[in-house]
């Protein structure tokens, strides 16, 4: 069977990602900084000189937001198939959404389960813990949230096999990322950088992980368009 690479990009940093606030379903959309980052990562990625052959983002408008700037960066846009996918999304926090992280994550949280942060919580201890202090009903026990997360990513694998393999450039959200490795692997990553890479390998009908959050992508990006913006001085 054709082999197939997955790279996982967490969105541009957003407006709630800079004021700390959980954003789940809810959106903002990137900052001039986050803009800028995905830039550095779209120049990073045309200058490792990767090639793909299809394109993939949650329904969220800030993955819509960020692949537009990196296929812009690669040349791609309009060239490669783009579909969005509801199944990758970040997780809800369901009446939580848009709340402070420190409130969520460091206080009510935590207090559920007598721990000092949510870091000591296994994803499914947090998924549940959600769904118990919702008040919408809107929040994903653990069951089905990891169950439309590994489906999505699975269906652009077997997407991507099915029309002989190769890359595909997924954005998504942190969290969602951070789950489908563990799903694959058991490994736990926190606090994924906005514009780093995730590289999932499908063969045989298996996952591997390849890499956790490189932000090397970015960094080559970051001096090019430093040298640019010198230049134009």
């Amino acid at each position: 069977m054709a082999s197939v690479k997955l790279y996982l990009v967490r969105h541009g940093k957003t407006m709630f990602n800079t004021i700390g606030r959980a954003q789940g379903w809810s959106d903002t959309p990137l900052t001039a900084e986050g803009e800028r980052g995905i830039h550095e990562l779209g120049i990073g990625l045309r200058e490792s000189g990767l090639s793909f052959e299809r394109a993939y983002s949650s329904d969220s408008g800030r993955t819509i937001q960020t692949m537009g700037i990196i296929l812009e960066e690669l040349g791609l846009t309009g060239q490669i198939p783009y579909r969005m996918d509801k199944r990758i999304r970040e997780w809800c926090f369901g009446s939580f959404d848009g709340a402070y992280d420190g409130d969520l994550f460091m206080g009510i949280i935590p207090r559920i389960f007598n721990v000092d942060h949510v870091h000591r919580l296994s994803y499914a201890e947090l998924a549940e813990g959600l769904v118990e202090v919702d008040t919408a009903g809107w929040a994903e026990g653990w069951e089905k949230l990891s169950g439309r997360i590994w489906e999505g990513f699975e269906a652009i694998a077997k997407e991507m096999e099915a029309n002989g393999g190769g890359n595909a450039l997924v954005v998504s959200h942190g969290m969602t990322i951070g789950t489908i490795v563990y799903l694959i692997n058991g490994m736990h990553p926190h606090g994924l950088d906005n514009g780093s890479v995730t590289i999932l390998e499908y063969e045989d009908g298996q996952f591997s992980v390849k890499i956790v959050g490189d932000c090397s992508y970015r960094e080559i990006g970051r001096v090019k368009l430093d040298e640019q913006d010198s230049s134009e001085q």
